[in-house]
């Protein structure tokens, strides 16, 4: 099963791909969705539509994993937040894949087996976990990949089946 997480945000959105056969996780993609910060809103949410729809048809994922939007100081900046998850959760479900979607502390607990995980521990984590060689960069292809993680760990957790999504 190919599963693609998403860490959605109107500047940079997140984005990881991973293979998920039995017991073992494969890594196959990750990176970032950029929108410039002079272009209007409306365009920035274009361009994200636009980028994910290419990443889905290059790598034909069977399920996507989006991290759910946690409670921002800051309203401005989760409103515009839950603009891009909008339009992500928009995009994946015009393609017809099944969403789930996960809290921080859920991925943490999935990846690291501690909810109250540091940063720099989940990454390290991703990166043992898929067997490479560094840290993926930038943080939020990171934190991408680890929604992913949590997505086949929660899916083996839970005995969902590839016939069931």
């Amino acid at each position: 099963m190919v599963i693609l997480g998403i860490d959605p945000g109107t500047a940079i959105t997140g984005y990881g791909v991973i293979s998920h056969q039995g017991n073992h996780l494969k890594y196959i993609a990750c990176g970032v969705i950029r929108t410039d910060s002079k272009l209007p809103t409306a365009d920035r949410l274009i361009e994200i539509h636009r980028q994910l729809d290419e990443i889905i048809k290059a790598y034909h994922p069977d399920a996507a994993a989006v991290e759910e939007l946690f409670f921002n100081r800051n309203v401005t900046t989760a409103l515009t937040v839950g603009q891009a998850r909008g339009v992500v959760l928009l995009t994946l479900a015009t393609a017809g894949l099944p969403i789930a979607e996960y809290t921080p502390l859920q991925v943490k607990q999935a990846v690291v087996g501690y909810g109250r995980a540091e940063k720099n521990q989940i990454q390290e984590m991703v990166r043992m976990l898929l067997c490479l060689p560094e840290v993926p960069k930038p943080d939020d292809a990171a934190d991408a990949l680890a929604i992913a993680i949590c997505h086949a760990h929660s899916r083996k957790v839970n005995g969902i089946s590839l016939s069931n999504l």
